[in-house]
């Protein structure tokens, strides 16, 4: 991990201003060609969802996703390797709301492998809801050097990660309230008393995933992040 002394000179190189992203002129193609083809497929999926009012509130988060990434990736440009999950993730909601969790024929697939009756694709989605934010939360506490050693920096990730799970099913109750049976789709409990609970501990587990097979990924990355031109002080 890298060490707290680096965390603090990195905190102060992004905000003394000596980093300064808007040095590179070009927008990375990859880059380009992610945003663009999660547009085109948020796009597609729209065209005829099984149920219209389920795919605008999961795929919502796709939207806000890219709303705030285009136009902050020269102030603060995240690793390649937290775009490439972000991605993974924004695929994996588009799916589920162009079918519906419970309907997604990859999720039959699975079911049918594992000798199970229910489509267990939103537990897919509910582990990229840890896997992708406690990638998104590590690398805004390194970057920011809010946290001292390793295992604090796991805790409070795995604390983010289960705060986000919890307000999401928070958000499926407010719907369920409004909506009514029509909430179904949305929830896609299938039936299973808990639902809410499994959700969460995918959550926790895509968590821990994340942190054990990343980290030391992720860190060498922050750490080139912040050595390209206009990274480091006169």
């Amino acid at each position: 991990m890298i060490s707290c002394r680096r965390l603090y000179l990195q905190r102060t190189v992004f905000r003394s201003g000596r980093y300064n992203a808007r040095m590179h002129a070009k927008t990375p193609p990859l880059l380009i060609a992610a945003a663009a083809s999660l547009t085109g497929l948020l796009a597609y999926s729209g065209i005829a969802p099984y149920d219209r009012p389920t795919w605008a509130m999961e795929v919502a988060p796709v939207a806000i996703a890219l709303a705030i990434l285009i136009p902050t990736w020269r102030r603060f440009p995240l690793t390649n390797l937290l775009y490439a999950c972000i991605f993974l993730h924004a695929v994996v909601l588009i799916v589920g709301g162009a079918y519906t969790y419970a309907r997604v024929p990859f999720g039959f697939q699975l079911a049918d492998l594992l000798g199970i009756e229910r489509n267990p694709y939103d537990k897919i989605g509910h582990f990229f809801q840890g896997f992708v934010p406690a990638m998104v939360a590590r690398e805004i506490l390194i970057r920011g050097a809010y946290v001292n050693g390793r295992h604090m920096l796991g805790f409070l990730v795995l604390c983010v990660v289960l705060a986000i799970s919890a307000f999401y099913e928070l958000i499926e109750w407010w719907v369920a309230e409004l909506i009514g049976q029509d909430a179904e789709a949305f929830l896609g409990t299938q039936g299973y008393a808990w639902d809410t609970q499994s959700d969460m501990l995918f959550a926790l587990l895509g968590g821990i995933v994340a942190l054990l097979c990343l980290s030391r990924w992720h860190d060498r990355q922050i750490e080139s992040l912040t050595r390209r031109p206009g990274a480091t002080g006169r």
